[in-house]
Order: C-alpha cells, then sequence, then structure tokens
C-alpha cells in the first residue's frame, strides 16, 4: 500500500492511497472463495459450483464487499502512517476496481484544530446584583390573589363587559354554511383573554344574559385549519349567563392554601424562592459571559463537519420544542430562516467552548474523576431522597449518560477555575427600556 497527503485547507485532508494488484487480487480471491463455500446453486452440491459460475453470478456483489474491506483495512493503516486522528467519517471516492489492477482510492476528512489557550486567567466580567425588593415580593403576592380568583355569576342586572367570563351557545357559519368545529354550547370564554380570533371577544361587550348577536370576523393568515385562512365568517352567539372575577380575601384560609400561616410568612416564603430562581438566572449570566469572554480570547477555528452537527442538533431541538406548543411547520420554517445567524452563532460557540473546556481541563488536570463522578451521585440522591445505587444505573443505562455527566463536571470545575482567576464586579441590573 503506498499513501500520499494532502492539505486541503488547516483543518480538511485528503489521503490518496494506492493498493497494489497483489493485495487487489488477493481479497477478491478470498471473496470468492468464501461465497463459494456459503451459497446454493442449482445442479451443484454446496461448495461444489465452478468458480466461473461464481464470477459471473456474484460478480457485482464481491466487487461491494472486496471494497469495503480493502478501504477499511487501508485507511486506518494510512491515518497511522502520518498520524492523523480524524474527528469526521471520511468521504471516499473511487472510479471503480477489478481484480488484475490496482486500486486507488481517496479519503477526505476533517482533523481536530490545534488549541492553544493563551489566556485562562484575568478576565474581567460583570455580575448582576441579586436585589429582590418588598415592590417585587408584593406584585408576586397580587398575582397568586389573581391566579386563585374565581368566576361568579353577577346578581345586578348589567352588559358584559371586558374582564367578565362569558357563558355562551355559539356557532359559526362561512358562506351561511356551518363549519366543521365552530360549534359549542354552555362555553366560558374569559373577554380580554384573546383566547378566540380577533374580534370575537370586543363583538360580546356590551351584550346582556339571553341576548343572540352576530359577531362578524375574519380567520387568521396563519389560522390552522387551511379552509378556514383569511376568511370572513359570522358567528351566531347566545349569551346565557356573565360572571365576574372574584379575588379570594388575603386572609388565614389563603394564607394556608398557600402553604403559609401569615402574610409575614407568606412574603418571607416568597422572598426565599425569588432569591433561589434569581440567585439561579444571575449564575448561569455570569456563566455564559465568562465562558464567551474566554473564548473570545481564545479564538479555534471550527471544523465544518462538527459545525453542521451541532446546528443541526439546535434546529432539531427547537423543531421539537414548537411542537410540543402546537406550532406547525410553516411556523418553524419562517423562525428557523428568522434566527440563522443566531443557530449559526451559537452552534459555533458550542464547538469553540468544547475544544476550550476539554483543552484547560488537560492542561490544569480538571477533567472529572470517578470520585467526583460519585460525589455528584451521592448530592443528586440527597437532593432527590433516592437511592444513589438507582441513580447511578440510570446514568450507565441510558445512552451517553455517564459521558454526559463527567463532561459536565469538568465543564463545572473548568469555570470555577476561570471564575477564581478573574475579576467579577458587581453591577446593578440595568433598567427595562
Amino acid at each position: 500500500m503506498k499513501s500520499s497527503l494532502e492539505n486541503i485547507s488547516n483543518l480538511e485532508r485528503k489521503l490518496n492511497i494506492e493498493v497494489p494488484l497483489q493485495q487487489v487480487a488477493e481479497e477478491f480471491k478470498k471473496a470468492y472463495s468464501f461465497v463459494q463455500g456459503k451459497v446454493d446453486i442449482k445442479g451443484f452440491r454446496k461448495g461444489k459450483a465452478p468458480m466461473a459460475t461464481i464470477r459471473s453470478m456474484y460478480a457485482d456483489k464481491i466487487k461491494g464487499d472486496v471494497v469495503q474491506n480493502i478501504v477499511q483495512s487501508t485507511y486506518w493503516n494510512a491515518l497511522k502512517e502520518h498520524n492523523l486522528t480524524p474527528i469526521s467519517m471520511p468521504s471516499i471516492d473511487f472510479q471503480d476496481i477489478n481484480e488484475d489492477q490496482p486500486f486507488n482510492f481517496t479519503a477526505s476528512f476533517e482533523i481536530r484544530p490545534d488549541i492553544n489557550v493563551k489566556t485562562k486567567s484575568g478576565f474581567k466580567v460583570q455580575k448582576e446584583k441579586l436585589n429582590i425588593d418588598d415592590k417585587k415580593i408584593d406584585g408576586v403576592i397580587e398575582n397568586m390573589t389573581k391566579n386563585n380568583s374565581t368566576f361568579e355569576s353577577i346578581k345586578e342586572e348589567r352588559a358584559l363587559q371586558n374582564g367578565d367570563a362569558a357563558v355562551m351557545d355559539f356557532e359559526g357559519f362561512l358562506d351561511g354554511t356551518p363549519f366543521e368545529g365552530g360549534a359549542a354550547q354552555g362555553h366560558t370564554l374569559e373577554i380580554g383573554s384573546n383566547q378566540f380570533i380577533p374580534g370575537f371577544e370586543e363583538g360580546m361587550i356590551g351584550m346582556k344574559k339571553g341576548e343572540t348577536r352576530d359577531i362578524n370576523v375574519t380567520f387568521p393568515a396563519d389560522y390552522q385549519a387551511e379552509n378556514l385562512k383569511v376568511k370572513p365568517v359570522v358567528f351566531k352567539v347566545t349569551l346565557q349567563d356573565i360572571k365576574q372575577k372574584v379575588t379570594p380575601e388575603m386572609n388565614e384560609e389563603f394564607f394556608k392554601k398557600m402553604g403559609a400561616e401569615s402574610l409575614e410568612d407568606l412574603k418571607n416564603k416568597v422572598r426565599q424562592e425569588m432569591e433561589s430562581t434569581e440567585s439561579k438566572r444571575i449564575e448561569t449570566e455570569l456563566r455564559d459571559t465568562l465562558m464567551k469572554t474566554f473564548v473570545e480570547a481564545n479564538p479555534v477555528e471550527v471544523p465544518k463537519s462538527l459545525f453542521e452537527e451541532q446546528r443541526k442538533a439546535l434546529v432539531d431541538d427547537f423543531q421539537n420544542r414548537m411542537k410540543s406548543q402546537g406550532m406547525g411547520d410553516m411556523n418553524f420554517d419562517e423562525y428557523q430562516d428568522k434566527w440563522k445567524e443566531d443557530f449559526d452563532k451559537t452552534a459555533t460557540f458550542m464547538v469553540q467552548s468544547a475544544f476550550l473546556i476539554d483543552k484547560i481541563a488537560e492542561e490544569e488536570k480538571l477533567r472529572a474523576t470517578d470520585a467526583d463522578v460519585d460525589a455528584k451521585f451521592q448530592m443528586m440522591a440527597d437532593q432527590w431522597g433516592m437511592e444513589k445505587d438507582r441513580i447511578k444505573s440510570f446514568y450507565k443505562e441510558k445512552q451517553g449518560g455517564l459521558e454526559q455527566m463527567k463532561y459536565q463536571i469538568t465543564e463545572d470545575k473548568v469555570f470555577d477555575y476561570l471564575l477564581k482567576n478573574s475579576t467579577i464586579e458587581e453591577v446593578e441590573k440595568p433598567a427595562k427600556a
């Protein structure tokens, strides 16, 4: 076997491999002999069919098997010869193979970039101050009362207004004909919630109990039913009842329902929850800022194959989340085009940061150890109230579970190292524009 190496770009390599006639002929001979011993051919005992018959019947299949065997063995030998470690599957290119000729093929692939961490300390980043004031706490408690509000039928005679709940019967007509899914009996709708198509709720305001009204609306262009998009329709609506929102009183019963003993106790619990949530958010933002600063200070060329793989993973995850929210392919295509640049930047950053995290972990001996993993399992067991062995089994059985955990621990250790060697300035959260 002879091989030569071409540098296509900084990270792209091409191996040109020539396999001598003797090796090609030997591979064909082995392949024909194997087939001869396995196949049943009418008129011959198993394993006794003439080689000429085997050649005429199985030449095409055997060619494919021979190419596969030769490429697998010689490709890896050529990689060793040139001391190469690809990070992508090779693209194999060849013309044809014949048992009476040498065989030539090329293998194109990408290699890992040289990672040179020039700067891993002295970063200056800002961290938002944790600030939970009484106004925010009061706002959360006010939302608690709103979320626990109930609707009760009104006693006085008055018209339907914004904020009421309407109990109604309705039926929709397209060109004078009822359409599928356009009717309901005893349906409750909070006016102002924008749950129905634009114009419907506004059209009901002012109705009185027992009144029937025609409401003219047009379905939006992004409506899920194709036959109704941008179509003007008429809803015949009969208002059966009007209910108004009743906010619970701030009393012992309400505090107990919220898991507290008093208003002061409720405020303390809300503060603790907000501090926990906000602390996690601030820590995540600090982590992102520091890692981006670290990556910007240590540029890394990103292999195309890893970029495409990471970008695809991001897009697939985004599409799955959109589907879980009931959004269709049209919405996905629109958002994918709109956020293409964000997908590209995020994929590039994730590949770059992974390379740098791996390098700094190697240099500073920060890779996750078995003891680190065991300690993580114990922490999870304590938090979740589960047996540590059950958690271990779950991660071992989950494909890539242990590797993912080890990487996360390593990433955390690298972040802690960068944090310890950086200057952190606490600043007030900027006011919203």
